[in-house]
């Protein structure tokens, strides 16, 4: 259920002005129209960059920051001085832009013609000083936006607007997200609390709250056929277990659990939700704590919290849709135990039963286990070991006065043994710098114990994320040192209680 990006695009907006004449402005045009073909020549780009005519005045530049705020597939901006462009024509547009903007800094020409260079060039070709003018009025009017500079024919340069409208597409998709929780969070737990209010006008994601019971509804309502294709999914897809297979002696509770998914699908399906939270603690009648049901719904591109974390789970639903169909997966995890050695330092990371199948490194088993806590039958899941590779977790906190993401740049490694008495699907990864400056500057940030893993999705799209929605990000990198990491998150709360209470103000 990832949200397609077929029907989404990008606009590109060219500045000029009406002093070069009307032959020069066709010439502007069309080299513009290069520009954009070049973006959309590769790979890099997930959605199709779309040319605007060139703006050439204040009135024309409003209506068309305008027409991208009120154009439903419209998910960003691009912006592009072709030659100068007087920023003050620039002021009412940026003024009322809503979408996201990226900041072009290009020209038509590859390499100079250096024999052939004459004032007629020069005047036409000035985005060197044009894009200037440009920086300057985004700055002075404090404007959120990523900068990238090169030529578009360099496949560095479309990868990193790639990766803007990588976050882009996420933005999108948290203006209409819709959560449901089945109960309330787990109690006595703190960092799972949160401003469900801050969230939607931060995020847009819409938050609220289902009795159990309506999903014991939907769940003893799946039909017989229902359960068998789903059934049927399993064995095709995973190695069920004997004593789950059809004729094996638990095989009830496999159909119990392709019941949950069932029941929890057609919920989410009939509400238009695209996010859910789940708590062991108030289960009502469900006979078990869905496992399975969760793991493939995570899969298909359902954003989830355990234990009633809605803020992981719409941070979860955002980067599952930022990830598309890139290789590697993004799922639900918790940083569980350490290894502080023999060898080099690693944390593994589970949970009771709800990690995503798209991190997984093989073919997934689904087994059996019982589950201490819960007070109900033992679950289905899925267990595997996660694919090795780099990626990062990163966790969304409410400060009170703001929200915090905190990220740290990771290697996912095998488990330096085999773990056959584990009975869950897990990572196990090496944080940069190291074990020990990572969890130090984690916990200083006060990071959940929650996060969302990602192989998918690059740190850079977060970050671009994060400018986005204005929201702060601290990051934990090879560079971190627990000293540079305090006082960076110092600077960083006196700047956001100073942005943010002006812009409140």
């Amino acid at each position: 259920m990832r949200t397609p990006s077929e029907n989404l695009e990008v606009w590109f907006l060219t500045g000029s002005q009406e002093l070069y004449g009307e032959a020069t402005l066709r010439q502007v045009a069309e080299q513009s129209k290069e520009i954009v073909a070049l973006l959309n020549g590769g790979p890099e780009i997930a959605v199709p960059i779309v040319w605007k005519p060139v703006l050439i005045d204040a009135a024309r530049i409003r209506r068309a920051c305008l027409d991208a705020n009120s154009a439903d597939q419209c998910i960003g901006v691009v912006a592009w001085m072709h030659t100068f462009s007087p920023a003050k024509a620039w002021i009412a547009g940026l003024d009322v832009l809503a979408k996201p903007l990226l900041h072009l800094h290009t020209q038509a020409n590859l390499s100079l013609p250096w024999a052939e260079i004459d004032m007629d060039f020069m005047n036409l070709n000035q985005a060197a000083h044009g894009d200037r003018e440009f920086g300057y009025i985004q700055t002075r009017l404090a404007l959120r936006r990523k900068t990238v500079a090169g030529h578009a024919s360099d496949p560095a340069v479309r990868a990193r607007v790639g990766t803007w409208a990588c976050a882009a597409i996420g933005w999108h998709a948290a203006q209409d997200l819709r959560l449901a929780r089945f109960g309330d969070n787990m109690r006595n737990v703190a960092v799972t609390e949160g401003d469900k209010v801050e969230v939607q006008w931060r995020l847009g994601a819409s938050v609220n709250t289902y009795s159990v019971n309506e999903l014991v509804a939907a769940v003893d309502g799946a039909s017989r056929s229902a359960v068998d294709d789903v059934v049927a999914q399993y064995q095709a897809s995973y190695t069920v277990v004997p004593e789950l297979a059809p004729g094996g002696a638990r095989h009830e509770s496999l159909r119990y659990a392709a019941a949950q998914e069932v029941g929890l699908r057609s919920f989410l399906e009939d509400g238009n939700f695209n996010a859910f939270t789940t708590n062991f603690e108030d289960l009502g009648g469900l006979r078990q704590l869905p496992g399975i049901a969760v793991q493939r719904l995570m899969a298909d591109g359902y954003g989830f919290g355990a234990e009633g974390d809605w803020k992981t789970s719409v941070l979860l639903r955002i980067l599952k849709v930022m990830a598309g169909d890139r290789p590697g997966g993004v799922s639900f995890m918790e940083d569980y135990t350490y290894h502080f050695g023999p060898g080099e330092p690693k944390i593994l990371g589970a949970h009771m039963l709800e990690v995503c199948p798209s991190i997984a490194s093989g073919r997934p088993s689904c087994e059996i286990h019982p589950l201490g806590i819960g007070n109900r039958e033992d679950p289905v899941r899925l267990v595997f070991d996660a694919r090795p590779g780099p990626g990062f977790v990163v966790g969304l906190l409410d400060l009170g006065d703001r929200l915090r993401l905190v990220a740290n740049d990771i290697e996912i490694v095998p488990p330096d043994e085999p773990l056959p008495k584990l009975p869950v699907a897990r990572a196990v990864w090496k944080p940069a710098p190291n074990l020990f400056t990572s969890a130090e500057s984690w916990l200083s940030a006060g990071g959940p114990h929650h996060t969302v893993l990602s192989i998918a999705v690059d740190i850079e799209a977060l970050e671009d994320l994060a400018v986005i929605a204005g929201i702060e990000l601290v990051r934990i990198d090879a560079s971190t040192t627990t000293q540079s990491f305090r006082k960076e998150l110092a600077w960083s709360q006196a700047y956001y209680r100073l942005a943010h209470g002006l812009a409140r103000g």
